[in-house]
């Protein structure tokens, strides 16, 4: 029976609310051009709970209140008469059959719509039920049995685990389910998210972008580095593709103001894939990017990073060291974590303790311990690295250097005996001196403490079913500066892309990486103690022997792995 006591003063009867409380926040509801709740006032003043709230507002409306679901005896065939789209995005869920009517989970009681829906799609009578908004968001993914879904992602996956057809056989099979779908049903719109990712691995992406544009919604793939555009799917479908997403990772589907991080986890084909997904509002809607992360596709092994010879030894030689940094620098996506995790899986033994502070940990390493960030309590690098140096390490891997203090901790571990890895953004190995001394960081403990650092970028790798070979004009040699005697060693032949079916048209498949590995000699150490800038200590490093990365592409290119269109893509600028 509806109680016809205003919700504020079943909240101060429950002892929930305090009355200053309450008229504070009706002064500022009688003051707000678009007034809000009441109820969504006093939670944002941070006056009461949600929970207190939902226990009012069921005494005030008479209906059932629930803390949380008995997931085991709910009816699980409702799930089938119910739009999964519409349950998510209302927050309403049919969970058990009576007699004449069904038990529905509700978080707004005044959502006329909803209840109605659930009338006409159950044929019962709808009878509230009144949760938070997590205990419901928990209903609904146990009564679609979601999570359950999820090793199952794909339904067209062969007996050999490989996808059948091409790009063009998927965007033909999306825009036939979008066609025959209605904007209430999830079917297709499930099946549609499904194929992304099921094409996605095929493709061997390594990020997923889903864009809303005016007229439709954009998903492109980042395939060996390159973004392509993979299907447009129509604007009318752009809410239900983000809540299929955000539902499978675990975010708030009703927040579309502010950017949210999540992950999916999913075995497509034998292969376990992580998914780092993270939302952002943008002018035309919610936009979704996802890192694809394949844990049998990283390289662990030094011997696969396609080092020179030369640069392999000094790698090889500084990871014997018992102390010292070693930083490994270069633009979000150019393998830095890999080149990390290999080298500690290269002196990852028995009788050594190495502790990781990552943000986030993208792979698990057997026999070492990783911490993952988390700012939102103040587990940042330098509270976590701080933490970790009272845990007797040998060797610690800092996921980025950021600021001073994670930077004066890392050289203060190295110093005391500790062999420190980390990453920085830099242009080149030489800019990594340069960078900390402008964070704040003290010349002769930079020269004393960093031992290597190593500069990278990758670059596609040609295709070897279809690339052709090519004898180099003047102006490509006089473009990259090939010595003609290196030219003529390889033969006086390159190699450039064509396409194929194998590479997709592209001419390339897979990535390489080329290196610049600067190693810290006295000279250097000197010419950091004087401040000198990053292009001095970079000739200095050429005079004693460092191959910079326009060279180490150069012995890619002549070795027939990559071509100089796409060594110029990497290396446009000249400080690389």
């Amino acid at each position: 029976m509806y109680n016809s006591k205003k919700i504020g003063e079943i909240l101060i009867a429950q002892g929930s609310l305090k009355p200053d409380a309450l008229q504070k926040a009706l002064a500022d509801q009688y003051t707000q051009a678009s007034p809000k709740r009441i109820g969504a006032i006093l939670i944002e003043m941070l006056a009461i709970t949600e929970l207190a709230l939902v226990q009012g507002l069921a005494e005030q409306f008479g209906v059932e209140f629930r803390e949380t679901f008995d997931t085991e005896t709910m009816d699980t065939q409702l799930s089938k008469e119910m739009p999964y789209a519409f349950a998510t995005t209302h927050l309403v869920m049919p969970f058990e059959r009576g007699e004449g009517v069904v038990l529905t989970a509700l978080a707004d009681p005044m959502n006329v719509a909803a209840l109605d829906l659930v009338r006409s799609q159950v044929g019962l009578e709808p009878l509230p039920v009144l949760a938070p908004t997590q205990a419901i968001r928990d209903l609904i993914t146990a009564v679609f049995d979601r999570r359950g879904d999820l090793d199952a992602l794909v339904d067209d996956l062969d007996e050999e685990g490989q996808v059948p057809g091409d790009l063009e056989d998927a965007v033909e099979k999306i825009e036939d389910l979008l066609s025959r779908a209605s904007s209430d049903d999830e079917g297709p719109i499930i099946q549609l998210v499904n194929t992304v990712f099921q094409q996605s691995v095929r493709e061997r992406a390594s990020d997923i972008h889903i864009e809303p544009m005016e007229d439709f919604v954009l998903v492109r793939f980042r395939v060996d580095g390159v973004l392509k555009e993979a299907v447009r799917a129509p604007k009318r479908f752009q809410n239900s593709i983000a809540v299929r997403v955000k539902i499978m990772a675990n975010l708030n589907i009703a927040e579309k103001r502010i950017p949210q991080d999540g992950r999916i986890r999913f075995r497509i084909a034998g292969r376990d894939i992580d998914v780092r997904v993270a939302t952002a509002p943008s002018v035309y809607g919610e936009r979704i990017t996802m890192r694809l992360l394949d844990r049998q596709a990283v390289l662990l092994d030094l011997t696969d990073l396609g080092f020179a010879p030369r640069n392999f030894d000094i790698m090889v030689h500084q990871l014997a060291q018992p102390h010292g940094i070693i930083l490994v620098t270069g633009p979000t996506g150019s393998g830095k974590t890999t080149t990390l995790y290999a080298c500690l899986n290269r002196i990852n033994q028995p009788n050594r303790n190495i502790l990781t502070v990552e943000d986030p940990v993208e792979y698990q390493l057997e026999g070492i311990s990783q911490m993952q960030v988390n700012p939102k309590i103040d587990l940042t690098f330098a509270s976590g690295l701080r933490s970790y140096l009272r845990h007797d390490p040998d060797v610690i891997m800092v996921g980025e250097i950021r600021d001073v203090e994670t930077a004066e901790i890392a050289i203060q571990a190295a110093l005391t005996g500790h062999l420190v890895f980390s990453t920085i953004h830099t242009n080149d190995s030489a800019g990594a001196f340069t960078r900390l001394i402008d964070m704040g960081v003290e010349p002769f403990l930079v020269s004393s403490s960093l031992s290597l650092s190593l500069a990278q970028r990758l670059l596609r790798r040609l295709c070897t079913v279809c690339k052709q070979p090519h004898v180099p004009s003047h102006a490509e040699i006089k473009q990259v500066d090939l010595k003609e005697d290196h030219l003529e060693q390889a033969g006086g032949i390159i190699f450039r892309p064509q396409g194929c079916k194998e590479c997709n048209q592209t001419g390339y498949m897979g990535r390489t990486a080329i290196y610049e590995m600067l190693s810290v000699t006295d000279e250097i150490r000197e010419l950091v103690m004087n401040r000198s800038d990053a292009s001095t200590i970079k000739r200095a490093a050429v005079r004693a022997g460092m191959t910079t990365m326009r060279e180490d592409g150069l012995l890619k290119v002549l070795s027939g792995h990559t071509s100089i269109e796409e060594l110029l893509r990497v290396t446009h600028d000249s400080a690389v």
